[in-house]
């Protein structure tokens, strides 16, 4: 049996109940947001329903699924309700970065592919921060790249450069820092 389930938290103030936030679990995951508030968007919206004198509903949509299958799934559903800052309904803490940069003109962008961006981004972040947090003397940007298969085999001489944007995300949020001219280390347990 696989142990991943995809769910929908809902602010029944409305009817029919509509999804706020949307989530992968296993075990009480998907109850967990109601008995641990956070200052998040989805935290903020669980208080003003709390306050109103309701519950959230939380609703199982999908289970006994695969990790892999659950990831899909979820990037399928946030890319199709969309999250607040792109228009749509969830509070998800997905942010579409870029959506302030100068956009090439006439430039397609299909509805929910920043949302799946965004999704991919946040696990690449976290696979590279366990990585580093594994690693206390420091992890370098070959290291991240040969380890977690993120080199490019396309034409040019540098085949690292995700990793490289990834930990300079990284950087900027404060989770790591360059110790050496080559090396990165965690900020964050």
């Amino acid at each position: 049996m696989n142990p991943y389930y995809i769910y929908a938290l809902k602010d029944p103030r409305a009817t029919p109940a509509t999804p706020f936030y949307i989530g992968k679990g296993t075990g009480v995951r998907a109850w967990e947001h109601t008995l641990n508030i956070d200052s998040t968007r989805k935290g903020h919206r669980i208080a003003e329903i709390v306050s109103s004198g309701y519950e959230v509903l939380t609703t199982v949509l999908a289970d006994d699924l695969t990790e892999h299958q659950a990831l899909k799934l979820e990037s399928e559903l946030i890319s199709a309700f969309g999250t607040e800052a792109t228009g749509g309904s969830l509070t998800n803490s997905v942010v579409p970065a870029g959506s302030s940069k100068k956009i090439r003109k006439g430039l397609v962008v299909p509805s929910g592919v920043v949302e799946k961006a965004q999704i991919g981004l946040e696990l690449l972040k976290s696979s590279i921060l366990e990585l580093a947090q594994a690693n206390s003397d420091g992890i370098l940007n070959s290291d991240a790249s040969k380890v977690l298969g993120l080199q490019s085999d396309y034409l040019g001489g540098s085949k690292d450069y995700l990793a490289w944007s990834v930990l300079g995300i990284l950087m900027r949020e404060g989770k790591m820092v360059r110790v050496e001219p080559r090396k990165h280390k965690a900020t964050v347990k």
